[in-house]
């Protein structure tokens, strides 16, 4: 006689052939940090108005294997004032993850929207240390809208296949 778990175990697994989606992260690294301050130490006194900060974002990603794919998150941040530059962080953050069980279709956004949403608090940590340790106040990045990013790289690249098509 089948017990109650096990009837819940077949039910979730539906007819058993199908795999169970999933997405795992197998491990995360800082692949490239860089802190520079050149004008250190005048650039670390106070100033009566904040820096003007310019953020930029790139996602990468590169199949290892069938099921495994290396997802890298580039966030670059610089700090001016006038013409004087404060800081200027770079970091490469990545993050190896098992993808399996989802259809084709959902693969380029799990992995350019799915795996930088959960990379994207790590690598906002490390920013905010790296500039506390330069000597600034932490820089905290607002949380960042990968699925628009997305939408707006796929709309970019249809947009350039038309003018070569032209």
């Amino acid at each position: 006689m089948a017990s109650n778990d096990d009837a819940a175990a077949g039910a979730a697994n539906g007819n058993g052939n199908q795999a169970q989606p999933s997405l795992n992260v197998l491990a995360q690294y800082v692949k490239d940090l860089s802190f520079e301050s050149p004008g250190a130490p005048n650039s670390l006194r106070g100033r009566d108005k904040a820096p003007g900060i310019a953020i930029n974002v790139n996602v990468n990603a590169n199949p290892l294997s069938d099921k495994q794919f290396d997802v890298n998150l580039t966030l670059n941040a610089k700090a001016s004032f006038d013409q004087e530059v404060l800081f200027n962080v770079e970091l490469v953050y990545g993050g190896v993850f098992a993808i399996s069980g989802f259809p084709q279709e959902h693969m380029l956004p799990i992995l350019f929207i799915e795996c930088p949403r959960l990379l994207f608090p790590f690598a906002r940590q490390i920013i905010a240390d790296a500039t506390r340790n330069g000597g600034f106040p932490p820089l905290m990045l607002d949380p960042i809208d990968f699925a628009q990013m997305f939408q707006q790289r796929i709309a970019e690249d249809q947009a350039a296949s038309k003018v070569q098509v032209s």
